[in-house]
């Protein structure tokens, strides 16, 4: 099999690697796609593999013991999964699975946690992703409890679309009632209002950002502070 080239690579953290952290763990690396639902990780369950997407959008959800779920945060090839691997930490109580079906390449765990104990850059790099998911948890639970519900749409939409090639992004009504922790009514209140504003349009399966700055204006401050935070540390996303 041919060696994965780094200039090929879209995955932001895969393509900040020195070229010589890149080729110490591409020989490792199996490129694979990941359809909807796919599941990376179970709540307190060690992964048998780590991933870094290169399309899509995963899901971390946290669940309660009554069945209840909200969605913490979202990654796509701005990141990997599961964050706890690349803190060493082996598993966390989150569950976390494809929302929108892309691809990636996924790393054996063990040789993930390898490469992070002989390359401190990559130790370095893996630290400062977490803290830009974290601030992105910090900024999901103060959207939750300040914003209204179209507001916090308007931010969904839009990191999404940071993470998505193009205007077109599939996201179902259940995708965003579990992004909002609303019911699905909501959800098409919320977008009517958005579209109402000509920022996007809504079609079965699909939301079309029509207007992006207007859109952030829109989200006011529920959208950009883990975002600088992620530029800040790591660099854009785009």
């Amino acid at each position: 099999m041919p060696q994965i080239q780094q200039s090929h690579i879209r995955n932001r953290l895969l393509a900040h690697f020195s070229p010589e952290d890149f080729a110490r763990i591409a020989p490792h690396l199996e490129f694979v796609e990941l359809p909807w639902r796919h599941a990376f990780t179970q709540p307190n369950e060690v992964s048998e593999y780590s991933y870094f997407l290169e399309s899509g959008i995963g899901s971390i959800v946290a669940p309660s013991a009554e069945g209840h779920s909200a969605e913490i945060g979202i990654f796509g090839r701005d990141g990997m999964t599961p964050i706890a691997m690349a803190l060493k930490a082996a598993s966390d109580p989150y569950s976390t699975f494809m929302q929108v079906a892309g691809s990636g390449y996924r790393i054996r765990s063990s040789e993930l946690v390898a490469v992070i104990d002989e390359c401190e850059a990559v130790k370095t790099l893996m630290g400062r992703y977490a803290q830009t998911q974290a601030v992105q948890s910090a900024y999901t639970a103060l959207s939750n409890a300040v914003h209204q519900i179209d507001e916090r749409l308007a931010r969904w939409i839009l990191m999404c679309h940071d993470r998505t090639d193009g205007n077109d992004i599939s996201l179902t009504h259940e995708f965003l009632s579990i992004m909002l922790a609303v019911r699905r009514p909501s959800v098409t209140t919320a977008l009517h209002v958005l579209e109402g504003n000509l920022l996007i349009r809504a079609e079965r399966g699909v939301i079309i950002v029509r207007d992006r700055p207007a859109l952030e204006s829109f989200a006011r401050d529920a959208y950009g502070t883990p975002e600088r935070e992620y530029e800040r540390l790591i660099g854009r996303m785009n």
